[in-house]
């Protein structure tokens, strides 16, 4: 018997396009200090604030799932996020990861990132983070010698202030991420309203 199809998924919160062109800007500095082979830069256009990341899924559960994020996501309001600031996971020590800081101005993020923890906890087997923290990921590094390791943490430090942008985000994306040898292609394949109340009200 066949295997059922699967896809690889994420949910994330889009980032509009005057944010993701300064946080653009901050990248193409990193790149000037460190070889292009050492890392594996995100594109621009895929900046994105992951909330839960899947991993295979089977096809035949999307419509589900769909249902699932959509019954989550009704108790929510707009986001009204902030971006700013650079770091690394884990540490600037071993830098794995550099990404810019993303902040909620009524601190919800959090609350929407357990409630679709629970929510997606059915389909799919990929572990939860333990704590949640906002970011936006600029590239995948690799093990670094310690003077790339130092030119990092020293442009890290010079921009941990600044500021990228805010803006109120007004949904969630379900979205699938096809990997190929020319990167991730992104196509989202479901939209769920965050309502912004404060603008009602």
């Amino acid at each position: 018997m066949d295997s059922p199809q699967k896809i690889r998924l994420f949910i994330a919160v889009p980032v509009p396009s005057e944010v993701r062109r300064r946080i653009e800007k901050a990248q193409l500095d990193f790149t000037k200090v460190l070889p292009s082979k050492l890392a594996r830069w995100t594109r621009p256009e895929q900046f994105h604030l992951t909330l839960r990341f899947l991993g295979n899924v089977p096809s035949s559960r999307v419509e589900s799932l769909v249902s699932a994020l959509a019954q989550s996501c009704t108790s929510f309001s707009a986001l009204h996020l902030d971006a700013t600031g650079v770091g690394f996971f884990p540490n600037h020590r071993n830098p794995r990861v550099l990404w810019a800081g993303v902040r909620d101005a009524d601190n919800v993020l959090n609350k929407l990132w357990e409630s679709l923890c629970s929510a997606t906890q059915p389909f799919t087997v990929e572990p939860a983070e333990k704590h949640f923290s906002g970011h936006i990921t600029l590239a995948r590094l690799d093990r670094l010698r310690a003077v790339e390791r130092e030119s990092l943490a020293k442009l890290a430090a010079q921009l941990q202030n600044e500021p990228f942008g805010t803006w109120t985000a007004s949904g969630v994306q379900l979205v699938r991420s096809d990997l190929s040898p020319q990167g991730a292609r992104h196509t989202v394949l479901g939209e769920f309203p965050l309502p912004d109340r404060k603008a009602n009200s």
